[in-house]
């Protein structure tokens, strides 16, 4: 798969955004080792803590589907600049696609830059420290 593919199947879920409040549409495309991909958007909610990320909505779909081995998510916004995931959705890629997952951060121009999610999240929690109690 190449990475012009994945950017433009985020560009493609961006598309599908509901982001009636913020006006600010966010679409993901999350590619699993076997080749296939699971796209995400931003789903807005008038009770904004309602409100859903296209990361995890990319990874939640990939999960249901019974996905478990990651290559890389795609990113893109409406934003002029590199819209990283926040924190919440940097937990879930890490529980759900690891540590090793290629982050690459789209521009509306294409222009992108790839990061591994442990550079965006050190030092993260997880299920080793819940068995570590």
């Amino acid at each position: 798969m190449e990475k012009e593919t994945l950017i433009e199947k985020a560009f493609e879920a961006k598309r599908k955004s509901y982001a009636p409040y913020s006006n600010f549409h966010v679409g993901a495309a999350l590619l699993t080792k076997d080749g296939k991909i699971y796209q995400g958007a931003n789903i807005e909610n008038s009770s904004y803590s309602l409100t859903v990320c296209a990361e995890r909505t990319a990874a939640f779909a990939a999960k249901l589907a019974g996905e478990t081995k990651f290559q890389a998510i795609a990113i893109t916004s409406d934003s002029n600049d590199f819209t990283p995931p926040c924190g919440a959705c940097r937990q879930v890629l890490m529980e759900i696609c690891g540590e090793d997952l290629e982050v690459i951060l789209v521009k509306p121009d294409k222009e992108s830059k790839s990061f591994k999610l442990r550079e965006l999240l050190p030092y993260s929690f997880g299920s080793k420290q819940l068995n570590d109690v």
